[in-house]
C-alpha cells in the first residue's frame, strides 16, 4: 500500500502551533477539562486507573454513543482514536483493489488518499457552488456503475459547511441501494449547526451503511481523540478486528471523559457552547468577506466553524497560504488541498480577538499582493 502525502494534515501538524494566528482549524475553541466536568466528577476522574480499556471502547461508552442513533445498541458501535481511525478502518474493510468509490467533493481528503492507496479508483461527485454547495443527485445515478463498491458522503460538509436536505439524503440512499453499494457517511460536524435544528443522521436509512463521527468538532474535544463507527453488528465486529492491528484501545481517561461529554445534560451544554461560538463569530467573518467586494465571495456555511471562500487574486492558493504563513503569521487551508485552486478554507471558531487579528493578518497579505511588497499586520 503506497499512500500519497496528506497535504492538509501535514501542513497543519507542522505549522499550527508555530504561527501567531491559526485559522486553519474546522472546530471551535477547545474546551478545558474543567469546563467539561462538574465539580462532583473530579474525584472520580482522579481515582480512575490508567489501564487498558476494552479495545472497542468500554460498554458504557458504546452504550452512550448508541443512544444517539435510534435502534442502535452497543453491538453497533466500535470506538476509535478519532474519526480519522473510524474512516480508515471502514475503508480498509470495504474497499479492495479495482473497486470504484464515488466520493462527494470537495471533502476531507483522508478517504481520497486511503482509497487510492488501496488500489481502488475514486470517482468524483462534485457539489455545486451555484446551488449553495448542494449535490446533483441525478449525476450520482450517472456515475454509479457495477464496479461501485462504496459511496462516500460528508454531512455536514467539510470544507463548505453545507448540509444535505432530507430529500437529498433519501435520494442518495435510494440510488446507492439500487446498485447494492455501501454508503459511508462522515457526520463529525453534526451538532455544530450555526442555525436550525441538529442535522439528521443517515443511521437507520439503509442496511449497508457505516456512519463515522467523534468528539473533535461539534463537541470541541479534539484532544480526547475519541471517534466511532456505527453500523451493522457483524460489520462492526469485523472493524473491531482491524482496530486490533492499529491503536488497540482508546485511552482510559479519554473513554471516561467521553462518557461524561455524552451524558444528555452535558451534551446539550457542550453543543450549546459550540453553537454560541459559531453565532457570535460568524458575523465577524461575514462582514470581513463582504468588505472585500468582488475579490472574495462565499456561500454562508450552515454548520461547522469553517467557510469556503473563492478569491479573485491572481495567485495560486498554496502560494498564497505560504505567503500568509511566512510573511504574516496566519495559517488557513488552501483550496489546492481539496483539489480546487482559488479557494481558501477559513476557520472562524477561535476566540473573537484571535479571529479578528488573524483576519487582519490576511488583509496585510492581500495588500502585499497588490504592492508586491511584504507588509506588517
Amino acid at each position: 500500500m503506497k499512500l500519497e502525502p496528506f497535504q492538509m494534515e501535514r501542513m497543519q501538524s507542522e505549522w499550527e502551533n508555530r504561527v501567531a494566528h491559526n485559522l486553519s482549524e474546522s472546530g471551535v475553541h477547545p474546551m478545558t477539562v474543567g469546563e467539561l466536568l462538574d465539580p462532583s466528577d473530579r474525584e472520580e476522574i482522579f481515582g480512575e486507573r490508567l489501564l487498558y480499556v476494552q479495545s472497542n471502547g468500554s460498554e458504557a461508552l458504546r452504550t452512550a454513543v448508541a443512544a444517539l442513533y435510534p435502534g442502535a445498541d452497543a453491538r453497533n458501535i466500535v470506538v476509535t482514536n478519532g474519526t480519522a481511525e473510524a474512516n480508515y478502518i471502514s475503508i480498509w474493510k470495504l474497499v479492495e483493489p479495482g473497486d470504484e468509490v464515488v466520493m462527494m467533493l470537495p471533502n476531507y481528503m483522508q478517504i481520497w488518499g486511503v482509497v487510492r492507496g488501496q488500489g481502488a479508483t475514486v470517482v468524483p461527485w462534485k457539489l455545486r457552488e451555484e446551488q449553495a454547495w448542494a449535490p446533483d443527485v441525478d449525476e450520482l445515478s450517472r456515475i454509479l456503475t457495477p464496479r461501485t463498491r462504496l459511496v462516500v458522503v460528508c454531512n455536514p460538509n467539510n470544507p463548505t459547511g453545507s448540509v444535505l436536505t432530507q430529500g437529498a439524503m433519501r435520494e442518495i440512499v435510494g440510488r446507492t441501494a439500487r446498485h447494492g453499494a455501501w454508503l459511508l457517511v462522515d457526520e463529525v460536524y453534526r451538532g455544530a449547526e450555526r442555525e436550525g435544528e441538529e442535522t439528521p443522521t443517515f443511521w437507520g436509512m439503509y442496511d449497508r451503511l457505516l456512519v463515522t463521527c467523534g468528539l473533535s468538532k461539534a463537541y470541541a474535544l479534539p484532544g480526547l481523540r475519541i471517534g466511532w463507527v456505527v453500523g451493522p453488528a457483524q460489520t462492526i465486529a469485523e472493524l473491531w478486528g482491524r482496530k486490533d492491528y492499529l491503536t488497540i484501545s482508546p485511552g482510559a481517561l479519554s473513554d471516561v471523559l467521553a462518557r461524561k461529554a455524552l451524558r444528555p445534560d452535558v451534551r446539550a451544554r457542550v453543543l450549546a457552547r459550540t453553537r454560541g461560538i459559531l453565532r457570535a463569530n460568524y458575523p465577524v467573518l461575514g462582514d470581513w468577506v463582504s468588505g472585500h467586494g468582488d475579490e472574495l465571495r462565499m456561500v454562508p456555511p450552515r454548520a461547522g466553524a469553517i467557510a469556503y471562500a473563492r478569491y479573485a487574486w491572481p495567485v495560486n492558493s498554496t502560494e498564497l497560504v505560504t505567503r500568509l504563513r511566512d510573511e504574516h503569521g496566519v495559517l488557513v487551508v488552501p483550496g489546492d488541498h481539496f483539489g480546487m485552486d482559488h479557494y481558501l478554507r477559513i476557520g472562524f471558531g477561535n476566540e473573537p480577538a484571535d479571529l479578528r487579528a488573524g483576519l487582519a493578518r490576511i488583509d496585510a497579505g492581500i495588500a502585499s499582493l497588490r504592492t508586491g511588497q511584504p507588509r506588517e499586520a
